[in-house]
């Protein structure tokens, strides 16, 4: 069974829209393995808007767009707004299988993920094995969104450590402190795994609002055979 950034229990898969129009063709199309390993090893290059023309960017690489990603740019950017991303929401270009990253005020981390932070936060950090509690929002690439805590009503919880979140998501966890509200690029090696046997047929970037509430201390306790993990 697939990982979903959050348990399963707390996400229907259901709400996961189909691939954006730009996205990478899905698994089922037949790929040669020069095309697959450049899709895996395509660099990132994070460009801010205001500055695609010749000034550099605040992190990542920073190229002059072309006429044709300037065009994939505006097309985007259209269709981001018909989905009503939200602002400052970063735009995909894709020319092959290169991946450019326009955003402004974007931190591009040495660990793959590309993050802004609306709010440092004041309180704990999470540690290995510990619950975190926090309210999410996840959009695909062309800024429509696939999932929230918000409309669950709830904020979710889940554990460091225990495989319950993809890599991405957990890492971006791990670096915030509570009260802290980030927004995270997920590359693909850092997501959800795809192939047949999952419900993602694309390698594409994800986007989470996170809003870190609180942190919970955990403690296994032995009753006979079982034994049970009270957090709190």
């Amino acid at each position: 069974m697939q990982r979903h950034p959050l348990p399963h229990a707390a996400t229907p898969h259901s709400t996961r829209p189909r691939p954006a129009p730009h996205a990478p063709p899905p698994a089922h199309a037949p790929l040669s393995r020069r095309a697959l390993a450049t899709l895996l090893l395509a660099p990132l290059c994070l460009v801010p808007p205001s500055l695609a023309d010749d000034a550099p960017a605040a992190a990542g690489v920073t190229r002059e767009l072309s006429s044709e990603e300037r065009l994939l740019l505006e097309q985007n950017q259209r269709i981001a707004a018909l989905n009503r991303a939200p602002e400052d929401f970063p735009i995909f270009v894709r020319k092959g299988y290169e991946v450019k990253v326009l955003a402004d005020g974007y931190t591009y981390s040495p660990d793959g993920l590309v993050f802004k932070e609306f709010a440092a936060g004041s309180g704990p950090q999470p540690e290995e094995g510990q619950q975190v509690v926090f309210h999410y929002t996840a959009y695909n690439e062309s800024g429509r969104t696939i999932d929230s805590s918000y409309r669950q009503g709830r904020p979710a919880e889940t554990r460091l450590g225990i495989g319950g979140m993809i890599p991405g998501f957990e890492a971006t966890l791990r670096g915030m402190r509570v009260g802290g509200k980030r927004r995270v690029v997920v590359p693909p090696d850092l997501g959800p795994p795809v192939g047949p046997a999952t419900f993602f047929s694309a390698k594409q970037f994800e986007v989470f609002d996170v809003e870190l509430l609180a942190v919970k201390s955990c403690v296994r306790t032995q009753s006979g055979m079982f034994s049970t993990v009270q957090c709190q």
